[in-house]
């Protein structure tokens, strides 16, 4: 899977695998109770795969699976994206800037509207604009630094669900 396009925040991908959802996800509950470097908490039908917290930094993916069975197969969606904390801190400060760049535009307007000087709300809001591209940049920096993580979480998942096939196949 290629995770080299800057636009998209939290890349997606779903595929079809031929075995029942059960058998996969009874793989990834087996998985769950290995001793390896990623942690695997399974609620039917999703799947949370996680980098350990020894190897966890700030910047570090998840990726949620969820696993749903067709008629004749089943269909793994897969979504990457940062924890939940960060997640929700980015969120927070994406709406704060939003909201002061919008209070600084009703300041500027109120005080052009009274003939007073808006030289203080325009500065406010072009200080918004400049905190707001240092975010979109911190955010790219690391999704850079989680890049080799998402691989190893996709590779995981791959091996995972190329063994239950394998072992379908044998039985």
């Amino acid at each position: 899977m290629n995770f080299n396009n800057d636009i998209t925040l939290r890349p997606r991908f779903s595929f079809e695998v031929d075995q029942d959802a059960k058998i996969v996800l009874s793989h990834f509950k087996s998985h769950a109770k290995t001793k390896n470097n990623i942690r695997v908490s399974v609620v039917e039908p999703h799947v949370f795969l996680k980098i350990t917290k020894q190897e966890q930094h700030f910047w570090s993916p998840q990726l949620h699976l969820e696993i749903l069975d067709q008629k004749s197969s089943t269909t793994v969606k897969g979504l990457f994206g940062p924890s939940p904390v960060v997640w929700t801190l980015f969120m927070f400060l994406h709406f704060l800037i939003a909201g002061l760049f919008i209070g600084g535009g009703i300041w500027a307007y109120v005080n052009h509207a009274l003939d007073k000087s808006i030289i203080l709300p325009i500065i406010m809001m072009f200080t918004m604009v400049i905190i707001w591209i240092i975010f979109y940049l911190g955010g790219q920096i690391g999704k850079q630094k989680g890049k080799h993580q998402m691989n190893i979480l996709h590779q995981f998942m791959q091996g995972v669900i190329v063994e239950s096939s394998s072992k379908r196949k044998t039985t």
